[in-house]
This record gives structure tokens, C-alpha cells and sequence, in this order.
């Protein structure tokens, strides 16, 4: 090549414009200030939630020691970084939660807005319901709120159906990961769920609040890193970006709102406080100029609104009543003629959208299903109002209206032609209009076999004027050479599977239907239809439908695809309709399914034999839950006997089903089963059936001698498993040898999550008494606190120290006791043992008003609101006044407290409720000590009463105590309650 040559490739190489390299993550770590000018970028390659996917990504990655072991990620500086970038991103983005959940799957977003936590100096071990927002520093009350408000929308935007995506061929190595990543996102929605009430009781705490509030920002994300917080800076209110109290509370409400939305299906007050906080969002929208930090759909919220008023029957919301108001209001006064005419009226104004004249239709259905007599031909008459809508817009018509034409009345034909007339403007009558009815007209005349029906529309006036003459005689000729044909076969009226599978039937309403129906036999007659129009997995139709993994490759294993998809279908519905505790319809599907798998296989008998069985268990414990004192029949007994002594080979097992039937029978006090008949093979071989039959042998023995705590300790031992980690030795570059833990390790026979989960699921007051015994006896031996003891029935029964106790996770234990007793309170909140156990953990975290909160209601609940006395071993020495109610008054507590200059606790206003003289005298001189004369004035009023005078009577002066005690518990259970 000639130099020239060379020069024009040159110049022609130069002059193409060249893609740019896209940064790399790890250059955000060597270069500070990158990530800044990397987001101010118009379009930043990567983008900011890929970043942030890329920052937590490498973060997390587990690490391997030198003996190739795989760890936990090292808690270092370059993983700390990592997470910093992350939240600086987010940052930037300014907490949009809209942005961030649209780019960044459940997973990931939960562990970044768990490092905002961290960074934001929230309590940890702290549940978010005990803190209090107003005293939090405004960043860390932020953080606060941005979490719960994330994790109740999660929670209503995991409730919508999802189009389920189907690999592809160069997709299956990742199905593992999908798998996983699956698993994650259930495990966390199922805390989301178990924590909503706490999350919304969080954000309405936000709502009481009226001052403005303050969010992280790069600024103070760099602070925070750099170790500045120490001079307060981070802490002060001008630190962060500044949101207006008005802007939070209109997003905060608009959240609040849509879950309180979601759970009016099975709440029917939900929908009202929806509604409450969806006006408060709207008059919000209202107020803001601008709304820079409120992220919400305005047209969802007005969807929102209209379904509220509807299903709340609210009339005076708008000062304007709309036409969604106008029909509600009819249904609401069943004036169902009157919605009729209104369809009618619609066709010509089409002001109503399709989607909610079709849910009006629904609701009318779902009356007739429920036995509503007299709503059968008002059913009819909407169906066809919204048929010659559909054939107006050239939609297609629906399964619904085909069905109605199979076996169609005189009175009906009239009434369709009625509504047809009705439905056209004539002096402004579009060509496409008119088209559009013509087809119809034809759609009618195809459908009709009988005769006299067929002359009823062929000679309507508006068949006359919309069909040209040629394409009525067409038409009529068509008509007459059918009848003659039906007439010389005597053929009967087609069934429904007669439909052709044309436009006319559209798979998508059927897909619809099938995804509505809760009836078997419906749902089987709708899957033969759509079989006959398309072969293809009907079972894939709706993502949400599930079948436990144990038992997905027995139902696919299923050769006639038919029977497939019908199988799988009726599983899943049922396992939903007891997850909404809709048990009814669970049985029936259920119960067909049974008679369908029993047919062709003993397997898939057995499977949905074991169903049932969680089926029936499942809703006499959600009997017992709500109230019922009801025992269960002894044929229920008899079959989870059945169940968990069944071996049977080659039968896919799901362990919840054993887990639920061993704490079946601890809530039942089965403790003679599980404690003498159960086989041996069965306790070495289900953890969950070991720890039933140690509960119940420990619950049996109490109260009993020392000799018979054996099974006790062997409780005790595999509670201490449960709760204990790996440890490893490894030298540290100094060559110090140190200790590595490994959490939720797999020494105990469960995991600690999994046995959490199972005491969730026990209602018996004296396993969870015994279980909370044990934990608060492990937790005091952790903690090693003589001085704050936490207290609790039977803690004697227990050992009083550990071989090794490095191995116990000391926060897992925390983090149980705290569970249980909570857990135990949601079930019992008036049981004493459990109210002052509860108390005693606030007070020895130092959660004052929190545990005194507790120690008066214990002490209420066993005094019938303190009219009668308090048991003396119900309080211990918290404040002045209470040291009054020891055996022995507590002199040095009682002086010390009062001596106390900078205290809040209104001492003075207190005097009264004063009985000991020693304790007034000390008042007195303390007052006079420090000058303080009105103080002094006030114990010397107290003192001088004559009931507490020393030389009285010790019958006056034990009822002058009781006085004082009673009113006393009576004020401080008035500030609390």
C-alpha cells in the first residue's frame, strides 16, 4: 500500500465515530471521584441499576480460605466501598422507588435498602414498630421510612399476575440461578408479609409527623465514609436532600393506601381506610406546586378512587358525580333496569370503558353464584348491552354472548334488536358504524337455528336498512338452505364444543375464564375448548399458579396433555384457596382432583390424599386461631397418625405437611403419641417429629423432681445446636489464631429459620411457655448479665452453663427470644408470664418506656385493672415510687432515684401516690438541700396527710398504702394505655 493509500485509510479509519469502552466497575473504586461524573452523564453506559446490580454484585461474592473453603464476603474495606457506591447511586436517583424497582429485582434492592439501614444508623435488632421517628436523627428516620414503604409495595406488586417467560434453547443452564434467585425472592416476601402490619403501624407513625424530612445524598454519603458523622454533621437536619412533610405524606399515603387496597379482599374495612388515604393523597396532589419527590401514577390513583367509592359505598366524595358514581349508585339501590338503560345509553355515548362495563357484568355473576335469586335475566340483558358494544368498535364478541345465542328465547331476539336500534345515532351514523352493525346483524342470522327467530331478525326494519338488498336475499337463501338441511337430519341444537374455533371464540377469554373459575367442572369443560382450538401447556397460562416443587416432575411426568395441564391446574387453585383460607373451595378442587388421579395413578393418589389431609388440618388450626375451642374429630387424629407413620416408596413428600401434623398434635396434646407410640425410626429420622417428642415429654414431666429432667436437657441440647455455628481456627497476618463463624451451619438437626418457623405454628400455652423458658435461660447464659436478669417460668429445669460457649450465636439467640415472646403475646396478650418476660427484655436493652409500657399491663391483667393488689413478685425496682412495692422497701434504689437532677419523669406530680414517710422525709430535706422551695412545699402537703401519720393504727396505715397503690397504677396505666 502506497503512503497515499495509507494517509485516505487513516482518514477514513479516523473519521468513523468509535463506540465508547463502558466502565468498569472496579474503576469506580480507584477513582473517587468517577462515579460523580459518570452519572452526570446524559446517557451513562453502564446505567445507574446496572451499577448498582454490579457494586452489590461483587460485594456479596463469597470468599475461599487458603484450605479452599467457602466463606462468607469478607467484611472489608474494598466490600464496604462497594456498598457505599451502591447507595451513592441510589442517592442520585433519589430514592425513587418507581426507578429503582422497575430496574433492580427483589433481592437486590432488599440488600441495598439494608445498607441504607446500616449506614443510617438505625438500631439494629431494633424492630421498626418499637422506634420512634421523632427522635430519630432525620436521616435515619428516612431510611426508616423508605424501607417500609418499599416493603409494603412490594408486597402489593407481587400480588399481580406476571406473563411467565419460557427459556429458550440457550437458556437452560440458567434456570438453576432463576431457581435460586426464585427462592430468595419468596423467602424475603414471606417476612415482608409476616412484618406488613408492623410496616403500615411504621408509616403511619410517619404520617403523625409535621416537620420536614431529610434523605442521603452523595454529599452525605461521602461524609459518612470519611468518619465525619463523629462531629455530627451527617446527624444535623441541613445535611440531606430536604423533602417537604407534604410531599412524603402524599407518597406515603398513596402507598399506604394500595395495600390497604389489596388486603380489602379479605378485609372488607381495608377498603374504607384505602379510601381514606387515597382522598388524603388527592387533596395532597392538590396542595403541591410541584411534586419532584412524589412518584405515583395518577391514573392508577384515580382508578384506585373510583373502586374505593364503589366497593364503600361513598357518595359524597366528589362534589361531582360521576358516571362510575352514577351506576354504582343504581346497583347500590337495585335499580338493575336502571343500569340497563344506562349500557344502553353508553353505546351511543361510549363515555364507559369496556373493562369496567365488563366488571359490572362480573359483579351481577358473582351475586347469581352466590344464590342471589332474580338476577338471571339481568345478567342476560348486560351481556347483550355490552355485545352490541363490543360489535359497535368491531371488537370481538364475547364467549359469554355465544353462549346465550345457543339457546336463545323470542323475548331475548326482541330484546337484542331493541338494543341494537337503541344503540345508533342516527343523524350522525358513521360509515364504520353502520358496517360494523351490519356484520353483526349477519353474526345473529348464522347463529339462530330456528325458524321463526331467524323471520323475527330478517325482517326488522334495521335489517332492512343497514343489509343492501343483494346482501340481504344472499343472506335469507343461506337461512333456508340450513333449515332445510336441520329439518331432513332432526340435528338437535349444537352444543357449546360445536362452536367453530373461529374469531368468533377468542383463547384469550377462555384463558380469562380459566383463570377466574374456582368450579371443576368448569374449569375441565373450558380446557377441553381451548385443547380443541390449540395444543399448547394451558397450565403456563397464569404465572402465580404453583404446585410445590416435590411434586412438579410426577404431574409434568403425566403423558396425556389434557389431563396435564387439568391436574396441575386444580392443585394449584387449591393450594391458593388455602392460602387465602377459602377452604370450601379448596375441597372441591381438591376433592376433584383426587377422583381424577385416582383413575390412572396410585402415586398422584397418595399426593393428593396428603393434600387433604394439610387441607383439613390447616382449617380446624385457623378455627382454633380465631376462637373455636373445638377439638378436632378423631378421625382427623387418626389420619395424621396415619401420615406420620406412612412409608411408602417412591412417594414424593413435602415436610411441611409432617411439620404441620407434629404441631397439630403438640396444639391438640397429643403428648402421649408423640411421647410413647410414635415409632423410634420416625424420631431419628424427622427432625420435626424429634423436637414434638421432646416438648412433649419436657411439657409432660413439669412440674416434676430433678430426676425426671432428662428430656429437658435433651431438649436443651438440641435447641443449643439449633442456635450454634461452625468455628473455625485461621491465623491472621499477625499470627494471632482467630475464630470464624459460619451462620445458620447445619450442626443442629433444622435450621434456626426453619425452627422459627415451626414454633410459628404452635399455639399450645405450655410448649411456648416451655420453649420461651429455655431461650430466656440460653440468652441469659450468652449475655452473661447477673445484674439484668430476664425471668420466666420453669427456668429451673435447665442447665445454668454451657461447655462451649463460643459456639452459640449469641445475636441468634437475641433475635429468637425476642421472636418467640412476641409471637407467643400475638397469641395470648394477657398472659402475666409472657407480659413480663416481654417487659424484662425491653428493660435490659434499655427500652424504658417500653417495658414499663409491659410491666403495667401485667400487673393489670392480675389485678383486674389494680382494684384489687398486685402480686408482690410482679414488679422489681425501676423507679422511686415502685420501690414502695417490694417485701422489702428499697431505700438505696428509691434515694438514688430521686437524687437523680436531670430525670423526666415528672417526679413531683407523684408525691401524692407516696405512702413511706422515710421516702417523704428524704424528699423534703433533698428539696431544701437544693433550694428548691415549691418542690419542698409540695412533700411537705404529702407528709402532713393524716392517714399516713406513724402513730395510727397499722390497719389505717395498710389501707392508706393500698389507696395510694391503686391510684397510682391506676395514672401511670392512663399515660400508657
Amino acid at each position: 500500500m502506497s503512503a497515499e493509500a495509507a494517509d485516505r485509510v487513516a482518514a477514513v479509519t479516523s473519521s468513523r465515530p468509535s463506540t465508547p469502552l463502558q466502565t468498569s466497575w472496579f474503576e469506580f473504586l480507584l477513582d473517587g471521584s468517577l462515579l460523580e461524573k459518570h452519572l452526570q452523564k446524559s446517557n451513562p453506559d453502564p446505567a445507574p441499576v446496572q451499577l448498582i446490580i454490579q457494586f452489590l454484585e461483587q460485594a456479596s461474592k463469597p470468599s475461599v480460605n487458603e484450605q479452599n473453603q467457602v466463606q462468607p464476603p469478607a467484611d472489608n474495606r474494598r466490600n464496604r466501598t462497594l456498598k457505599l457506591l451502591a447507595l451513592k447511586v441510589a442517592a442520585h436517583m433519589k430514592w425513587d422507588l418507581d426507578a429503582l424497582e422497575k430496574g433492580l429485582t427483589i433481592p437486590v434492592l432488599n440488600m441495598l435498602l439494608n445498607e441504607l439501614l446500616c449506614v443510617s444508623k438505625v438500631p439494629p435488632g431494633v424492630k421498626h414498630v418499637d422506634l420512634d421517628l421523632s427522635t430519630l436523627p432525620p436521616t435515619t428516620a428516612m431510611a426508616v421510612v423508605i424501607y417500609n414503604r418499599w416493603a409494603i409495595r412490594t408486597i402489593v406488586l407481587s400480588s399481580f399476575p406476571e406473563k411467565q417467560t419460557k427459556p429458550g434453547p440457550h437458556q437452560m443452564n440458567m434456570l438453576s440461578i432463576v431457581q435460586q434467585e426464585k427462592e430468595m425472592t419468596e423467602n424475603i416476601l414471606t417476612v415482608l408479609k409476616e412484618q406488613a402490619t408492623d410496616s403500615i403501624s411504621v408509616l403511619e407513625g410517619a404520617l403523625q409527623l409535621k416537620k420536614d424530612f431529610y434523605v442521603h445524598t452523595l454529599r452525605t454519603l461521602d461524609l459518612l465514609a470519611a468518619d465525619a458523622a463523629a462531629n455530627g454533621e451527617t446527624e444535623s437536619s441541613t445535611a440531606g436532600l430536604r423533602i417537604s412533610a407534604d410531599e412524603l405524606h402524599c407518597q406515603v399515603h398513596y402507598d399506604v393506601g394500595g395495600i390497604f387496597f389489596q388486603q380489602g379482599c379479605t378485609d372488607q374495612s381495608a377498603y374504607q381506610k384505602a379510601r381514606d388515604h387515597f382522598r388524603q393523597t388527592k387533596e395532597l396532589l392538590k396542595k403541591l406546586d410541584s411534586t419532584v419527590h412524589v412518584h405515583l401514577d395518577e391514573k392508577r390513583l384515580a382508578g384506585y378512587w373510583n373502586a374505593c367509592k364503589a366497593l364503600t359505598e361513598d357518595c359524597d366524595s366528589d362534589s361531582q358525580t360521576t358516571a362510575y358514581d352514577q351506576i354504582n349508585s343504581m346497583i347500590r339501590a337495585r335499580s338493575y333496569q336502571a343500569v340497563i338503560e344506562a349500557f344502553i345509553k353508553d353505546n351511543v355515548s361510549r363515555s364507559l370503558p369496556n373493562n369496567f362495563r365488563r366488571s359490572v357484568l362480573r359483579e351481577f355473576l358473582y351475586r347469581v353464584q352466590q344464590g342471589e335469586p332474580g338476577l338471571d335475566e339481568v345478567c342476560h340483558k348486560l351481556c347483550v348491552c355490552n355485545a352490541v358494544r363490543d360489535a359497535l368498535e368491531g371488537e370481538v364478541l364475547s364467549v359469554r354472548f355465544q353462549q346465550l345465542l345457543l339457546k336463545p328465547s323470542k323475548g331475548m331476539v326482541d330484546f337484542i334488536l331493541e338494543v341494537c336500534t337503541l344503540s345508533l345515532e342516527k343523524e350522525r351514523l358513521s360509515e364504520t358504524s353502520r358496517r360494523n352493525m351490519a356484520n353483526f346483524m349477519k353474526t345473529l342470522c348464522e347463529s339462530l337455528e330456528e325458524l321463526p327467530l331467524l323471520f323475527v331478525v330478517s325482517s326488522h326494519k334495521l335489517f332492512m336498512e343497514l343489509l343492501k338488498e343483494e346482501e340481504r336475499k344472499v343472506l335469507v337463501e343461506q337461512m333456508r338452505k340450513r333449515s332445510a338441511t336441520i329439518n331432513l337430519s332432526a340435528k338437535p341444537l349444537p352444543s357449546f364444543y360445536d362452536i367453530p374455533a373461529s374469531a368468533s371464540v377468542n383463547i384469550g377469554q377462555l384463558e380469562q375464564q380459566l383463570i377466574l373459575l374456582l368450579e371443576p367442572r368448569r374449569i375441565r369443560q373450558i380446557l377441553i375448548e381451548l385443547h380443541g382450538m390449540a395444543e399448547r401447556p394451558f397450565w403456563r397460562v397464569n404465572s402465580k399458579w404453583e404446585v410445590p416443587p416435590d411434586y412438579i416432575n410426577v404431574i409434568l411426568g403425566i403423558k396425556d396433555n389434557l389431563t396435564k395441564d387439568l391436574v396441575y391446574i386444580l392443585m394449584a387453585k387449591g393450594l391458593h384457596c388455602i392460602s387465602i383460607k377459602d377452604f370450601a373451595h379448596a375441597r372441591q378442587l381438591f376433592s376433584a382432583c383426587l377422583e381424577l388421579v385416582t383413575e390412572f395413578s396410585p402415586k398422584l393418589r397418595q399426593v393428593m390424599l396428603n393434600e387433604m389431609l394439610l387441607l383439613e388440618v390447616r382449617a380446624h388450626e385457623t378455627m382454633a386461631a380465631e376462637g373455636s375451642k373445638e377439638r378436632p374429630p378423631p378421625d382427623l387424629v387418626s389420619r395424621v397418625r396415619g401420615y406420620l407413620e406412612m412409608r411408602i416408596h417412591d412417594v414424593p413428600l413435602r415436610q411441611v405437611v409432617g411439620e404441620e401434623c407434629v404441631a397439630f398434635m403438640l396444639n391438640w396434646r397429643e403428648n402421649d403419641y408423640l411421647t410413647l407410640q410414635v415409632p423410634p425410626s420416625l424420631v431419628m429420622n424427622n427432625p420435626y417429629i424429634k423436637l414434638g417428642q421432646l416438648l412433649a415429654s419436657t411439657c409432660k414431666e413439669l412440674p416434676g423432681p430433678k430426676e425426671s429432667r432428662r428430656t429437658a436437657k435433651e431438649l436443651w441440647d438440641v435447641v443449643v445446636q439449633i442456635c450454634s455455628v461452625s468455628i473455625q481456627h485461621k491465623r491472621n497476618h499477625d499470627g494471632r489464631v482467630g475464630l470464624i463463624k459460619h451462620r445458620e451451619s447445619s450442626m443442629g438437626i433444622l435450621y434456626r429459620s426453619k425452627f422459627i418457623t415451626f414454633i410459628k405454628k404452635l399455639r399450645e400455652p405450655l410448649v411456648l411457655t416451655t420453649l420461651i423458658s429455655l431461650f430466656v435461660r440460653l440468652h441469659s447464659i450468652v449475655r452473661d448479665d447477673i445484674v439484668n436478669e430476664v425471668t420466666a417460668e420453669h427456668l429451673s429445669i435447665w442447665p445454668s452453663s454451657l461447655p462451649n460457649i463460643q459456639a452459640v450465636d449469641v445475636e441468634a439467640v437475641a433475635v429468637t427470644v425476642k421472636e418467640l415472646v412476641s409471637y407467643a403475646l400475638t397469641l395470648n396478650p394477657n398472659n402475666q408470664s409472657w407480659l413480663i418476660t416481654q417487659a424484662d427484655i425491653y428493660f435490659v436493652t434499655n427500652q424504658y418506656s417500653a417495658a414499663l409500657n409491659l410491666y403495667l399491663q401485667a400487673g393489670a391483667v392480675c389485678s383486674d385493672f389494680f382494684t384489687k393488689t398486685v402480686p408482690p413478685d410482679v414488679y422489681t425496682d425501676q423507679v422511686a415510687v415502685l420501690c414502695q412495692f417490694l417485701r422489702e422497701v428499697d431505700y438505696m434504689t428509691a434515694f438514688k432515684a430521686l437524687q437523680e437532677q436531670n430525670s423526666h419523669d415528672a417526679m413531683d406530680s407523684f408525691y401524692d401516690y407516696i405512702w413511706d414517710v422515710t421516702i417523704l422525709e428524704y424528699l423534703t430535706h433533698i428539696h431544701h438541700k437544693r433550694g428548691e422551695t415549691e418542690k419542698r412545699q409540695i412533700a411537705i402537703k404529702a407528709i402532713g396527710q393524716a392517714e399516713l401519720n406513724t402513730s395510727n393504727p397499722e390497719e389505717v396505715l395498710q389501707l392508706a398504702a393500698q389507696k395510694r397503690k391503686k391510684r397510682f397504677l391506676q395514672a401511670m396505666a392512663k399515660l400508657y394505655f
